[in-house]
């Protein structure tokens, strides 16, 4: 069964990528009462207010007429930014060579939270450099992860 994040990337990816821009990731939080669906985009030279604005409103239509969200819920678009979350194998493989930042779902030797530098995807496996070893982590059990910002 497909999550919800799933089911709104299929809704609204066309229409997000006819203003212009890519669907980069979907996260619906919940606090309390309300469920928070965050909507990251991107583009190339990077992304503006306006673009937002532009995304949001024709996203909001759409959420408006075909309703798939039973709960209330508070909308927010924005751009990925510089320690950017990362959804889809495709994304990670833009990063290899880069630091990121994993939390898994089930611990693997006691942790869940990972830092290194990405190193390579095989199948669903990536592989971090942690201290110097390489750590292979299945990507169905990250819950979230983030390229490491560099200032």
């Amino acid at each position: 069964m497909a999550t919800l994040e799933e089911k709104l990337s299929d809704l609204l990816k066309g229409s997000i990528e006819d203003l212009g821009c890519e669907l980069w990731g979907i996260e619906c939080q919940r606090a309390g009462r309300f469920l928070t669906v965050r909507i990251y985009i991107d583009k190339e030279g990077g992304v503006s207010v306006d673009d937002c604005a532009d995304v949001s409103r024709q996203v909001s239509a759409i959420l408006d007429v075909e309703d798939p969200i039973a709960d209330k819920y508070n909308l927010e678009v924005s751009s990925p930014g510089v320690d950017r979350p990362l959804f889809t194998l495709e994304q990670y493989q833009r990063y290899i060579g880069e630091e990121i930042v994993v939390h898994l779902r089930i611990p693997v030797l006691e942790r869940r939270k990972w830092q290194g530098k990405l190193e390579k995807i095989e199948n669903d496996m990536i592989t971090l450099l942690v201290d110097g070893q390489p750590q292979v982590l299945v990507f169905g059990n990250i819950q979230k992860a983030n390229v490491v910002a560099k200032f």
